[in-house]
C-alpha cells in the first residue's frame, strides 16, 4: 500500500475568542487527526495547509436541552510544519511540527444580534516531542506539545482571537491494519489539555479529552494515485470544573460535552508527495456548548 504522503503532526490547536468564565470547548479543533493518527510518514519535511470551519447555530444546556439559537462560526487556517528524523529514539521515529494559524470568529444570537468576533494570527502550536513507532500491523504515535497564548487576547474585550492562557497537552494516536492488504484501516487519537490560568481574569479553563476516531478503506486508482475513504468522528469531554475569580457554582459544575459523527475521502499522489483531504462532521447530543457541524479541508506538499 502507498503510504498517504498527506499525514503530517497531529494536535494542532485553536479556541474561542472570550473569556475563560465563559468556556464551551477545549482548544483542540475536532476531528483533525482522525485518519491515519497512529502513522508517521517517511523522514523529511512537510508542509501542510488546514482550513477548518466549525459552524454552530444552536446552544445546548447541562443536560442537552435547546437554550437559543443563533450562529457561532469560526474560520481557521493553519499552517503546518513538521520535520521527521531519520534517526530513532527509544526505538521509534522522532519528528517535530511547529503550527501558525490564522483566525476569524463570530458569535451571534437570534435575540441580541452581534455579540463578539474578530481575526488574526491565533495562538500558535508546537510539539517538540512526537515518537512513532510501526509493526506490521499497527502504528503508535506518543506526542507531547503546548499551545502558547501569541493570539491577541484582552479581558473584557469582544474581539479576541487568542485564549490567554497556556496550554500543555499529552497525546496518542493508534492505527491497525484491519485486513492482509492493509487497505483498511481503524484509528483513534486522544489528546488530553492542561491549562494554565488565564491573563487579566485568573481564571482556570476545565481540563479536556478530546477523542478523534475514523474507519477508512483505500482504493488504488491508478500507479501514481490513491483514494482513501470512510467515517470518522470525534467527541470532547470537561474532566474538571473551571475555577478561578468570578466563577459560579453554576459555571463551574457546567462541563460541556460534544459528539459527531460523519464521512472523510482523501486522494494521494506519493510518487510527488501531494495529498488532498476533505472531512464533515455533524454534531449531535451536545451539552453545555453549542452544537453544529464542521467542514475541514486539507493539503499537503512533502520534500
Amino acid at each position: 500500500m502507498a503510504r498517504p504522503a498527506w499525514i503530517v503532526a497531529a494536535g494542532v490547536l485553536t479556541t474561542f475568542a472570550g473569556e475563560a468564565a465563559a468556556q464551551n470547548r477545549g482548544v483542540y479543533p475536532l476531528g483533525m487527526s482522525a485518519i491515519n493518527s497512529g502513522l508517521t510518514s517517511e523522514p523529511g519535511f512537510t508542509y501542510s495547509n488546514l482550513f477548518l470551519y466549525y459552524g454552530r447555530n444552536e446552544s445546548k444546556g447541562p443536560d442537552g436541552e435547546l437554550l437559543a439559537t443563533g450562529s457561532n462560526s469560526v474560520l481557521m487556517d493553519m499552517n503546518s510544519f513538521v520535520w521527521v528524523s531519520g534517526r530513532e529514539v527509544l526505538g521509534a521515529r522522532y519528528s517535530a511540527s511547529a503550527t501558525i494559524p490564522i483566525a476569524n470568529n463570530s458569535l451571534a444570537a437570534d435575540a441580541t444580534g452581534s455579540i463578539s468576533g474578530g481575526g488574526g494570527l491565533a495562538d500558535s502550536y508546537y510539539q517538540p516531542l512526537i515518537l512513532g513507532w510501526r509493526t506490521e500491523r499497527a502504528g503508535i504515535r506518543a506526542i507531547y506539545g503546548f499551545l502558547a497564548p501569541t493570539g491577541r487576547f484582552e479581558a473584557g474585550q469582544d474581539d479576541n482571537v487568542g485564549s490567554g492562557y497556556w496550554t500543555h497537552v499529552l497525546a496518542s494516536g493508534q492505527t491497525f491494519f484491519l485486513t492482509k492488504d492493509k487497505r483498511t484501516a481503524a484509528s483513534a487519537f486522544q489528546m488530553y489539555e492542561f491549562h494554565t490560568a488565564q491573563e487579566g481574569t485568573g481564571v482556570v479553563p476545565g481540563q479536556t479529552i478530546s477523542l478523534d476516531y475514523s474507519v477508512m478503506r483505500m482504493l488504488p486508482l491508478s500507479d501514481a494515485m490513491s483514494l482513501q475513504a470512510g467515517v470518522v468522528g470525534y467527541e470532547q469531554r470537561q474532566t474538571t470544573d473551571k475555577s478561578g475569580p468570578g466563577i459560579t457554582e453554576q459555571q463551574a459544575e457546567a462541563r460541556y460535552a460534544v459528539n459527531a459523527l460523519g464521512f472523510a475521502g482523501n486522494l494521494s499522489l506519493p510518487t510527488r508527495g501531494v495529498g488532498l483531504g476533505l472531512k464533515y462532521y455533524k454534531e449531535f447530543s451536545n451539552r453545555s456548548t453549542f452544537e453544529g457541524y464542521s467542514l475541514q479541508i486539507t493539503g499537503s506538499v512533502t520534500f
